[in-house]
């Protein structure tokens, strides 16, 4: 019998649901209609209507939910080509990015822009009112007891016992003397790589790595050597073991969880293994773990931390990519170089704001935090699928895209014929924020790649900048393929 006949209703049915949702009118994350009311709408039994809902889970298009019905399915790579990891043989380079990047974050600030280059949450991901409710808290006793004095140069006990607690599960035990509260991920980074290495060393980083790491080592008059990093599962330790041997690395800076930007999650067994593989050598490990928390699995992965036997990781985190960016609160457990992360830190800033601890220890306490993960990473899941699926529809052939395991980030090669920063400066012009690739490496590579932020929450403005940089990147591919 024909694919048109009574027999395969149901496939036609979930033929056109599929085309619905490929075209956008289904999102990710969008109930779908009932049985009762497709029934109703279309005239098939009931028993067809899920037959089709049946053979759209199958394909991976949607999935139940108990007692709420079916829901559209975030997807990642059903259209696009997945990222090749970049051969390279890595040597350690001078850094010269900071002119780039601060030309480049200038658009961050302007809110006319379509805010696809920052890796920031959208504030109506955000749960406000509870953070308010702790602010009022905090806010009566911090004036009655008159503590505006400064705090403790290592942080408020009250935070401390709460990152200490959230740590069951993920982290080995920890004592509250071994943290140190900072301001923001990228101090606590700051700090540590400070008390491991000094001007002319060189630190092993992930490629494409983070724009800051690679500011931050060009301040401190460093050295970076790039390893390649697969899309995946992140650093080839292979490569790493050889980049150890043939050059002196004093300090590594990993952001093994769900990466900026490529968002790949290192299995457990190479987090083990990169651990003993720097600490028999007497190599620190700064780890930076600020999206743990937003995993699109099922757990939360282990850290690198939880595999330090000898003191020789520096764990790195912070609430801003969670909870409120500006607070400006985050940590550190420096290992064997606690000492020396301290001493830093008072000779720079003597102590961190004591209000805005109180304010996110009262929050943890009152267990409010998981509650808002949960919603975070769900929220997170469906937009990175909306964009990704957008991509694929808008985006020219060639092109491929990251497909991250946690975190908000995608990370997307291009034509290899269309510039990036080219791109980035004819977005702006056209009211569209992204950050093009070079800004990730020292090296000449990326320059055909950009990435996305997918922080806030998919709507019609997003969608519309999305179809418009699309266009931008078609028109460049065809300029580039005139004729001379």
């Amino acid at each position: 019998m024909e694919r048109g006949g009574h027999q395969y209703q149901y496939l036609k049915l979930a033929d056109d649901i599929e085309n619905r949702i490929n075209s956008g009118s289904f999102r990710a994350g969008d109930r779908l209609p009932s049985l009762r009311s497709l029934h109703s709408r279309t005239g098939l039994s009931i028993s067809t209507v899920y037959q089709a809902y049946m053979e759209l889970e199958n394909r991976g298009m949607v999935e139940p939910r108990e007692k709420s019905g079916y829901f559209v399915k975030p997807r990642f790579q059903y259209e696009l080509p997945p990222l090749e990891i970049k051969k390279l043989k890595p040597r350690p380079q001078r850094v010269e990015v900071n002119l780039l990047a601060e030309s480049i974050h200038n658009a961050i600030a302007d809110p006319d822009m379509v805010p696809f280059g920052a890796a920031v949450p959208s504030m109506d991901l955000l749960p406000l009112k509870q953070l308010a409710a702790s602010l009022r808290s905090v806010s009566g006793r911090y004036m009655k007891k008159k503590e505006m004095n400064y705090g403790n140069p290592t942080g408020a006990p009250e935070l401390k016992r709460e990152i200490v607690k959230r740590a069951l599960g993920y982290e080995e035990i920890i004592d509250e003397e071994e943290v140190v509260i900072t301001n923001g991920c990228m101090d606590a980074i700051h700090l540590c790589l400070r008390a491991v290495a000094g001007p002319g060393d060189t630190i092993l980083v992930e490629s494409p790595t983070f724009t800051c790491y690679l500011q931050l080592i060009e301040d401190l008059n460093m050295l970076a050597l790039e390893v390649p990093a697969d899309p995946q599962t992140g650093l080839d330790l292979d490569m790493v073991r050889a980049a150890l041997d043939r050059h002196d690395v004093k300090a590594c800076i990993v952001c093994p969880s769900f990466q900026n930007p490529l968002g790949f999650e290192m299995p457990a067994t190479a987090k083990k293994e990169l651990v003993e593989l720097c600490s028999r050598r007497e190599i620190p490990v700064i780890e930076d773990d600020i999206y743990g928390d937003l995993h699109f699995g099922d757990a939360r992965p282990r850290t690198m931390k939880s595999f330090d036997t000898q003191g020789m990781v520096l764990y790195c985190s912070s609430f801003s990519k969670t909870l409120a960016p500006d607070l400006r609160v985050g940590w550190t457990l420096p290992g064997r170089y606690l000492k020396k992360v301290k001493r830093i830190k008072f000779n720079t800033v003597i102590a961190s704001s004591k209000f805005n601890q109180l304010i996110v220890a009262d929050f943890l306490h009152n267990g409010c935090y998981e509650r808002h993960l949960r919603r975070l990473r769900h929220a997170l899941i469906n937009q990175v699928g909306n964009m990704s699926l957008a991509i694929s529809r808008d985006f020219p052939p060639g092109t491929r895209i990251s497909s991250p395991r946690g975190g908000y980030v995608l990370w997307v090669e291009l034509p290899e014929e269309v510039d990036g920063l080219e791109l980035f400066y004819e977005a702006k012009r056209n009211g569209i924020f992204i950050i093009p690739g070079v800004i990730c490496t020292s090296t000449d590579r990326y320059g055909n790649c950009i990435r996305i932020s997918c922080g806030h929450p998919w709507n019609e403005r997003w969608a519309e900048g999305l179809r418009k940089l699309g266009a931008l990147i078609s028109s460049s591919v065809r300029g580039s393929q005139r004729p001379v």
